[in-house]
């Protein structure tokens, strides 16, 4: 039998692409296994760590003492209880082995020294993707914008930690690896040059621009990159020209992903692995896109919490009243309220009489429905672990101020009404918020309602701000989406458990590489080096 391909992670976050490249089993036979992950931030890597040690069973075989932690049966934290059984000592160890907190630039010889222990003289492949501050268009606009003006690209060590995947290529020699970054990559600059032109010659020739020798034993080689979704024809060429570095944009709700996340991803395969057409294929693309609606409609329904003073579900109801008492009869007189939104907001204000009363953060939250019937059957079973039962993991509503609880009301009405999230222009001054410049128009989009029948937008780490960007489509809610809600829309399974406080969960969440897609993409190349 044929050992599963081990597997580099890189700065592997929560492990979204690893989870991805683990699952795929096909025939029930495990193609891929991850020998080493790297990621620096304590709280990702915790988040990692446990699912390592989840790794180590196979599923039926996966202890009742995890379950019962996830139930909260065992304190609050893996770290409390889950870690201290002596029995789960051994699978413990191999998961610490295989989750390692390291910086890549500044740990380097200990991460070297970890991956020849863990690969030895085995072919590997190698995935992950560098930090995506430096390249994203806010991160630039936060740099460039800064008040000392000094912000300097060729100096910001962000740009150039690619370099240090270049060096893990260079030297370890992968017969293919896989690249993610935001899609501001494309058109990031430094010294006036794209960005993306240089990863990409680099790319195809590691040991030269890295200056890195491959360790013993490996042979140096060059490397083709290919785009998994480059219309057909030569693998990087089309009409006889290098592809062009749009074609290699993954977007991701055309392959039954229920998220508008556009992403590059760079496949690159060895110059000896044969990647011609007959064995390299594509992401296939699906009709039908899964929406937040069918994702979500069998969570819990919570109410917000509220961020100050007394928090309970009267006072909730009666903050949102007061509010609305003073606000609905200026809205009946503002033409930019349609009038079926002004009706529908009435009925809402109604309903909010009967909201649910549970913030989630009551233990032993459980879900009463089953997944939405249009939801794809191998969506359902993705995400769905029967030895969870009906339990719901990372799923607590956030606090929010009173000011925007009706805001919130009203844009997920309007959503509800017009099958539009609304932006500054749509909304009533009666209801503007304490900005100074709200109505200058840069703040388009300081709200945004994640629409329940659209896939959703792209979750980012913002969502650990204040949630303004990720409203849930169900006025009687008025809260924005919760971690689970964040995580079901990236694709994770209902028993992934993210570790740390809920501003970090929420981080971890929205830096992840899809793992659905991560499962995608690993068939691909799973076909590509059998």
């Amino acid at each position: 039998m044929r050992q599963p391909v081990k597997v580099i992670d890189l700065f592997a976050g929560p492990g979204g692409l690893g989870e991805g490249f683990s699952a795929c089993r096909p025939n029930e036979k495990q193609a891929f296994k991850i020998a080493i992950s790297i990621e620096k931030e304590e709280s990702a890597h915790r988040t990692l760590l446990l699912r390592a040690f989840f790794r180590q069973f196979k599923h039926e075989d996966v202890p009742e003492e995890y379950y019962a932690f996830l139930r909260g049966e065992l304190g609050k934290h893996p770290e409390d209880e889950l870690y201290e059984i002596p029995e789960l000592a051994k699978p413990l160890e191999e998961a610490r082995k295989e989750a390692q907190q390291l910086t890549l630039g500044e740990d380097n010889p200990e991460i070297y020294k970890k991956i020849r222990k863990a690969i030895g003289n085995d072919e590997c492949i190698l995935i992950g993707g560098p930090p995506c501050q430096a390249y994203s268009l806010v991160g630039r606009s936060r740099n460039y914008g800064a008040k000392d003006k000094k912000y300097s690209a060729t100096e910001d060590h962000r740009n150039f930690l690619y370099l240090e995947y270049l060096k893990i290529i260079a030297k370890f020699q992968p017969m293919v690896f896989v690249m993610e970054n935001v899609k501001g990559m494309l058109s990031a600059k430094v010294d006036g040059k794209f960005i993306f032109e240089s990863i990409r010659n680099d790319l195809q020739e590691p040991n030269k621009y890295s200056n890195a020798k491959p360790e013993p034993g490996r042979e140096k080689h060059k490397y083709r990159i290919y785009s998994f979704v480059a219309k057909p024809g030569k693998l990087d060429l089309i009409d006889n020209k290098p592809l062009d570095p749009h074609d290699f944009i993954i977007r991701m709700e055309d392959y039954g992903l229920p998220q508008a996340r556009h992403r590059v991803i760079l496949l690159g395969i060895r110059e000896d692995i044969d990647s011609s057409t007959g064995l390299f294929t594509r992401l296939q693309a699906e009709n039908h896109k899964p929406t937040v609606r069918q994702v979500t409609s069998d969570l819990p329904r919570l109410r917000s919490r509220l961020s100050k003073g007394a928090d309970s579900t009267q006072a909730w109801r009666d903050n949102i009243a007061d509010t609305g008492g003073n606000t609905v009869s200026e809205l009946d007189q503002d033409p930019l309220v349609p009038d079926n939104v002004y009706k529908d907001l009435i009925h809402q204000l109604d309903t909010i009489k009967n909201s649910p009363s549970s913030t989630g953060a009551d233990k032993g939250l459980q879900k009463g429905k089953i997944f939405d019937p249009e939801l794809p059957a191998i969506l359902q079973s993705w995400y769905k672990d029967d030895r969870l039962g009906k339990y719901v993991l990372n799923h607590e509503a956030r606090g929010h101020i009173a000011g925007d609880l009706f805001r919130y009301i009203y844009y997920s009405t309007f959503a509800q009404s017009m099958k539009v999230s609304p932006n500054s222009k749509n909304l009533p001054k009666a209801l503007w918020p304490a900005h100074k410049n709200f109505g200058s128009g840069k703040f388009a989009d300081r709200f945004r309602v994640q629409l329940a029948d659209n896939p959703g937008t792209t979750v980012t780490c913002h969502i650990s701000k204040d949630g303004h960007y990720f409203i849930h489509y169900d006025p009687s809610q008025c809260r924005s989406l919760t971690v689970r809600e964040a995580a079901r829309i990236q694709t994770f399974p209902d028993n992934y458990y993210f570790v740390g406080n809920r501003t970090q969960q929420y981080v971890q969440v929205g830096n992840a590489v899809p793992p659905y897609l991560a499962t995608l993409i690993a068939d691909i190349v799973r076909k590509l080096i059998s």
